[in-house]
């Protein structure tokens, strides 16, 4: 209808798009991303297949710290100081909190918390390349592709992250978002597989922060008010758009049904305090800050228990070394790189995590798991380093109710192949869906409608007894 200026029709009127109108009315900092992110996450919500539904949670959050590149485990948790030189190489081991249990030398404040901790020594799957494995590690599944090194992403055919379908079948968390990934998007030419919502659609991608939490201008701009907006002026352009969608749905469009629901919700996680607190890392004492290691990885880990504090279901956290290559594969100089670089940060990051949580009474509804893609060659080569070996790994699990202080499964006599109690991480993904209270046996299906177990293995019950 054209406004005329002998009535007394607003001049915002039903003929504006709904982009055109936020526009005018200064809305578009929203950039329509959050409240189409949760549109879509409703929708999916409801087609979802909830079969774990009524059985309660056994934890309450989730954190998964990455080690991209593939750590050493021979290195690190499976030392063979009785193996030949070119096996045990330089590092030595030292005594940890549980008699009989040793780690690497360079990892003493780890060595600390290892009543918390099960090594599982016996993790293996058959992705030689780091994209591969990376499905591998962060879905529990092997990619419908193959060994390739630079897999493409394809979200009709992407399996999902653990943090995506455990949202898909657990709903959404009120008033914080369900899944947080940080500091960084992975890459590997293209994007890192495995860090998305796959073929379950961008309703259940994480929010993901793209910022170091150890600057002074650390900041996640997807939950805060542009500059120069205050919360009153929102909260006057809320109900200016109120009064436009009850104009608008005399014109009913295709998203006019629900579009003021997921808007609701995006103003509601912008004025949330809990959002807003949860990523105030400044909160924190420099004491405390630095226990966790002053570098992006530990405050990326110190931030993680600040979010799982106020309620975030899961968290990625995604490593990076304040010096050198920003990964751990360790082609060459092994040794130096570990010494120097990759293992001190680690080190501090993952024991004040796990020491923090304990203290505050949220280790065992928080389980945490240490892992990269693969481990290395038993074998060094001729620049000193080791090469990709998914062949047999380890990994870390504490919290969450499992049994800390011991090891689960082993490897060979030179760390090659597991002797005994082998875990794929289909076994891992199991495990992690099934103490949220889900069924591995769930099925997913892609845009295809192909069916998807949720899990490909099973739980490892021996973790909690």
């Amino acid at each position: 209808m054209p406004h005329s200026p002998n009535t007394h029709t607003p001049i915002l009127q039903p003929t504006f798009s709904r982009r055109h109108l936020l526009r005018a009315g200064g809305l578009g900092f929203l950039g329509l991303n959050l409240a189409h992110l949760l549109q879509a996450e409703a929708r999916g919500a409801t087609n979802s297949s909830a079969t774990g539904a009524g059985k309660p949670s056994q934890i309450k959050s989730c954190i998964v710290m990455f080690y991209y590149g593939g750590p050493s485990h021979h290195d690190t948790f499976d030392m063979k100081p009785n193996a030949p030189a070119e096996v045990r190489g330089t590092f030595n081991s030292i005594n940890t909190s549980v008699p009989g249990m040793r780690v690497c030398e360079h990892l003493p404040h780890i060595a600390k918390v290892m009543h918390h901790v099960t090594v599982i020594r016996s993790m293996h799957h058959t992705m030689r390349n780091h994209n591969s494995a990376a499905v591998e590690a962060l879905c529990g599944r092997t990619p419908l592709k193959g060994d390739l090194e630079l897999l493409s992403n394809d979200p009709t055919s992407d399996f999902p992250c653990y943090g995506s379908a455990i949202t898909h079948l657990k709903g959404r968390t009120e008033n914080v978002p369900s899944h947080v990934a940080l500091p960084h998007t992975m890459y590997n030419v293209v994007k890192l597989p495995g860090q998305t919502a796959g073929f379950l659609g961008p309703a259940y991608e994480p929010l993901q922060v793209e910022s170091d939490p150890n600057s002074p201008q650390f900041r996640v701009g997807a939950i805060e008010l542009p500059a120069g907006v205050t919360l009153g002026e929102m909260e006057n352009r809320k109900a200016l758009l109120s009064h436009v969608n009850a104009r608008l749905a005399q014109e009913p469009t295709k998203a006019q049904g629900t579009m003021n629901t997921f808007y609701e919700r995006a103003f509601s996680l912008l004025r949330s305090d809990a959002v807003r607190q949860a990523f105030d890392i400044n909160q924190e004492t420099e004491q405390t800050r630095q226990r966790y290691g002053r570098n992006v990885h530990g405050q990326s880990a110190l931030l993680a228990r600040r979010l799982v504090e106020s309620g975030v279901r899961f968290v990625s956290v995604h490593d990076r070394v304040r010096n050198g290559p920003n990964n751990w594969d360790t082609h060459d100089n092994n040794f130096g790189r570990l010494k120097d670089d990759l293992l001190p940060p680690c080190d501090l990051a993952f024991s004040a995590l796990v020491e923090d949580l304990h203290q505050r009474g949220l280790l065992d509804s928080t389980l945490v798991v240490m892992l990269g893609e693969f481990g290395r060659t038993p074998k060094l080569n001729g620049a000193g380093g080791r090469d990709h070996w998914p062949d047999v790994y380890s990994i870390l699990m504490a919290g969450g109710g499992v049994q800390g202080g011991r090891y689960y499964g082993s490897s060979d006599k030179i760390g090659a192949y597991p002797e005994t109690d082998g875990v794929t991480p289909g076994d891992l993904a199991a495990t992690i869906f099934d103490r949220f209270g889900l069924n591995p046996e769930t099925e997913l299906h892609d845009l295809t409608g192909r069916p998807f177990k949720l899990a490909a293995g099973q739980p490892i019950r021996g973790l909690f007894s």
